[in-house]
């Protein structure tokens, strides 16, 4: 069973929902410009507009208020608060969040502030980005801002989001903003820069918080699901066994255990300037919590020299509307093998799908699919839970249909309907049964 104090709730990120780019100052980001880039986002689109959830945030709480969660996970834009990224702050971006806290709270929903889900300042990207070796102080001044003057509130963080993608996607093969295509040697450079800001940050929250802090981060959580019995630790290999920038460990070690895997660190200390056991100690601040995101996984096994190799799907297996194969497994699988390695209580900080969602001629929306996907995974993380692993919460992903990044608003991940060219919310079939399990706990699965 999940504890009687389990958070249940769902997420969002700022540049998925917020709309209003050009609103009460807020500087431009990366994915302001990436969007308007020809043939980089599907169908032209950009979140402008988004959800409107910048003027419309207290309609979309009362409804997180009528689904019943206990928290709500969302991320701030860093060129509403700080329009160039460093420097004078934007009061009335800044204000935003004051409100939209309190509005929280007023509801009895507990705030998860995400610093930085992806929209990274453009006057900060034109400086060199994550690989400027001042990004870590430049991330550092955002922070300060941010906990100065919201910590007397808001007790749970996360720095970074699914560093694999902004990183990997967004750094190494383009697909993201901001686009490029650096060689892996700047790689390096990004991503240690990309740790160091984390440290920093966790560590000025650690010691300025106004209320005790809670403290983890959100990178993706690439599982592994064992074919057999016998390949347990086929699936520990493959998760963890590795320098690729797109899996776990480069991102997961430093932070948790304090250091790279052996190549990539090796890599990483012949940089020039680079203090490696220096820099490694004010990565690896101490956490709170694991939190991933996790939607999908890998069947493992061993081939008969012992190298670890990932099977086929079955013909046929289900799949998401994005193209994602479902394999509910990985809520087990995923806590249960970073619970063992990384022995902080784990907090699924993303989980959803992506549907075919459409309102009915009953002016519904029915998504039956979305509900045998939640309720499957659901399920996984509570055997889990039952078998010794520390679950503190689920985040549904999404609260809102959002801008989906590169896919536009071609994918629909949310619970709520939302009618982009009215900004009409409906609540899906799922939003209903969603309410009916944090009601029961769980206990109705």
């Amino acid at each position: 069973m999940f504890k009687k104090d389990f958070f249940w709730g769902t997420a969002t990120a700022s540049y998925q929902i917020e709309g209003a780019f050009n609103q009460d100052g807020r500087g431009l980001s990366v994915w302001d410009v990436f969007s308007r880039w020809p043939g980089k986002v599907r169908d032209g689109h950009n979140g402008d507009i988004a959800c409107d959830h910048y003027n419309r945030y207290k309609e979309d709480v009362k409804l997180m208020k009528e689904l019943g969660i206990n928290a709500y996970r969302f991320s701030v834009s860093w060129s509403r608060v700080l329009p160039d990224g460093i420097g004078k702050v934007n009061e009335k971006g800044l204000d935003f969040y004051d409100r939209l806290v309190d509005e929280l709270l007023k509801n009895n929903i507990t705030p998860f502030m995400t610093l930085f889900h992806w929209d990274y300042p453009y006057e900060l990207y034109r400086k060199g980005g994550w690989l400027n070796p001042d990004s870590p102080k430049w991330f550092l001044e955002y922070t300060k801002v941010l906990c100065d003057r919201l910590s007397d509130r808001v007790q749970y963080y996360m720095t970074l989001n699914e560093p694999q993608c902004f990183i990997g996607v967004g750094h190494k093969w383009g697909g993201h903003a901001p686009g490029l295509r650096l060689s892996d040697y700047d790689l390096l450079y990004a991503v240690h820069n990309t740790l160091l800001a984390h440290g920093e940050s966790v560590k000025y929250i650690r010691e300025n918080a106004k209320t005790k802090p809670h403290i983890g981060f959100a990178p993706c959580g690439i599982v592994a699901i064992p074919s057999t019995g016998n390949d347990v630790d086929a699936a520990r290999r493959y998760m963890f066994d590795n320098s690729d920038i797109g899996r776990n460990a480069v991102w997961m070690d430093p932070v948790y255990l304090g250091k790279y895997p052996k190549e990539f660190g090796e890599q990483v200390g012949n940089l020039p300037k680079i203090d490696l056991d220096a820099d490694l100690k004010t990565i690896s601040q101490p956490l709170d919590f694991f939190g991933c995101n996790t939607y999908h996984g890998e069947i493992v096994t061993t081939d008969s020299s012992g190298n670890v190799i990932t099977l086929r799907k079955p013909v046929g297996n289900t799949r998401t509307a994005i193209n994602w194969h479902v394999t509910p497994e990985v809520l087990y699988w995923g806590p249960k093998l970073f619970y063992e390695r990384y022995q902080k209580p784990v907090i699924m900080t993303e989980n959803g799908m992506a549907n075919c969602d459409t309102i009915s001629f009953d002016g519904k929306c029915h998504d039956p699919q979305r509900i045998d996907y939640v309720h499957r995974h659901l399920l996984s993380l509570k055997k889990a839970a039952e078998e010794g692993v520390e679950v503190d919460g689920y985040f549904l992903w999404s609260l809102l249909d959002n801008f989906e990044w590169a896919e536009g608003y071609n994918e629909r991940f949310g619970i709520i309907y939302v009618d982009y060219q009215t900004q009409k919310r409906t609540p899906k079939d799922s939003y209903y049964w969603y309410k009916s399990v944090i009601e029961a706990n769980g206990e109705n699965l």
